[in-house]
């Protein structure tokens, strides 16, 4: 069974160009990456607690976890939220600090977690 996430806006985005990128030398390769990458959420969905925070990245309540097939991507999400919420899909070597400056929200607070109000992905 698939544990449902919700891709924000940036990061549908994020695939998006990551697909597009991969896909100039190969759609097939493209669609492996893409497929792992959703798969990876489904998972992160299942388990949320399997996280990395990266308090040298963010303060705010962020977790990542590295796309194992695929270890240049990494996937940025809130279990906090209902269902979990990914923020961003990144290459690694990418400056994620600063990408992510502008994509956090401030947390929530506890009584509107999981409330549908103050829904910020839509």
């Amino acid at each position: 069974m698939s544990a449902p996430f919700q891709l924000t806006p940036q990061a549908t985005e994020d695939l998006d160009a990551i697909w597009w990128f991969i896909q100039e030398d190969s759609q097939q390769a493209a669609d492996r990456v893409e497929s792992e990458i959703i798969a990876t959420c489904h998972r992160l969905a299942r388990h949320p607690f399997i996280e990395h925070k990266r308090r040298d990245i963010t303060p705010l309540p962020a977790l990542f976890w590295t796309v194992t097939k695929y270890p240049n991507y990494i996937i940025v999400y809130r279990r906090q939220s209902k269902p979990l919420q990914v923020i961003a899909i990144l290459h690694g070597n990418r400056d994620l600090k600063e990408i992510l400056k502008g994509r956090l929200p401030d947390p929530l607070p506890p009584f509107l977690l999981n409330s549908g109000i103050g829904d910020r992905s839509t």
